[in-house]
């Protein structure tokens, strides 16, 4: 099996490097803005999609699989994405602060044989963050490429982040365990 991955993000390209199979990485240039009512829950699954149905299937030979995600973090149903600047990267961590969210990674696995399409989601708890410490990370480790502008694996995770329930490679932008086992769903037993 030969993964694709249609992502830049570094975070996804680390995990899926460590899952054992070749990989090459594709670009796919989709307009990833949504112009129709989406359900919070379900907007990173249809961003995949879209990502997915922007590749074309003849493109794929008989052992690829294109593998295609998005991110996103939802406060009180409100999606977060990538904040603009450092003021909106600091609103949106002062909302986090002290509450409950959730994280819903959507992906879409395609071969030239058919099509797999799942959201894992992961809540996440964050302490009472100060200003100071919002303010710090935002000067040291520039979430720009974040949505809702942090990276569990960064500091504000480690100082930050009192508790998970889900899985915690979902936060970092893809669902390993559910990942491995769609895929060989998908192709079958493959490399067992």
């Amino acid at each position: 099996m030969q993964l694709l991955l249609a992502s830049k993000s570094p975070r996804r390209r680390e995990l899926l490097s460590s899952i054992g199979y070749p990989i090459r990485f594709v670009d796919i240039s989709v307009d990833e803005k949504l112009d129709f009512p989406v359900p919070s829950d379900k907007v990173a699954e249809t961003l995949a999609l879209l990502k997915s149905d922007g590749f074309s299937t003849d493109l794929l030979n008989e052992d690829d699989v294109l593998v295609t995600a998005d991110t996103v973090v939802v406060h009180n149903d409100f999606v977060l994405g990538k904040p603009k600047d450092a003021q909106d990267a600091r609103e949106m961590l002062l909302a986090l602060s002290g509450d409950k969210h959730q994280v819903y990674t959507g992906v879409c696995l395609k071969s030239r044989e058919g099509r797999s399409l799942f959201t894992e989601k992961t809540d996440v708890w964050f302490k009472e963050l100060s200003v100071e410490e919002i303010d710090y990370y935002i000067d040291n480790y520039k979430p720009f490429d974040k949505a809702g502008a942090y990276g569990i694996q960064d500091w504000i995770g480690m100082i930050g982040i009192s508790k998970i329930e889900g899985c915690y490679y979902n936060v970092m932008g893809l669902p390993m365990a559910r990942l491995y086992k769609e895929l060989h769903q998908l192709v079958g037993n493959a490399g067992e």
